[in-house]
């Protein structure tokens, strides 16, 4: 039984770490438009991989926490945008729970409200901040809203056979 178990936390470890892994590597490659006041963070689409892994909420958080530090964000941004990932990683995995539909509110709406802010006092953004809102939330809308519901339904329609425990 306790191998079972152990097999089983050790399977939830890597899922995470690959989901990480995945997530800096996107980031990395187009970090030009990942950071700024008008960013497009393709990597955000792995925001609606609580939806089957529980796993995935400390992978894209990690993920995020790593690119960010590695692509050499400010401290700031290292640690709130971050958190706004956990945020939205973790209403994305309760509101899956409800509706698949829903999966993608909490990591758009963490980021749109958080990532503003961050833009102000890391670095010193002169935009106003409902502005900053309004450009952060178009690239969420665009990364988590478009790229990850695509994502969202491809998998749900290879459910079983990749993601079999």
């Amino acid at each position: 039984m306790n191998k079972q178990r152990n097999q089983s936390t050790t399977g939830r470890i890597t899922q995470g770490a690959a989901i990480a892994a995945v997530y800096v590597a996107l980031t990395m490659i187009v970090a030009p438009i990942a950071f700024g006041p008008v960013q497009f963070r393709i990597s955000e689409a792995l925001c609606v991989l609580p939806y089957f892994l529980p796993s995935a909420v400390p992978g894209v958080t990690i993920g995020c926490f790593l690119a960010n530090l590695l692509c050499g964000a400010a401290p700031l941004d290292v640690v709130f945008g971050s958190l706004a990932t956990l945020i939205g990683a973790v209403g994305s995995y309760y509101l899956g729970k409800k509706s698949k539909w829903l999966v993608c509110v909490p990591p758009i709406l963490a980021n749109t409200i958080i990532i503003p802010w961050v833009l102000r006092y890391a670095y010193g953004s002169t935009d106003l901040i409902p502005y900053a809102m309004v450009t952060v939330g178009i690239g969420e809308i665009l990364a988590i809203g478009v790229l990850g519901n695509i994502l969202l339904l491809a998998l749900e329609r290879s459910h079983r056979a990749v993601f079999a425990q």
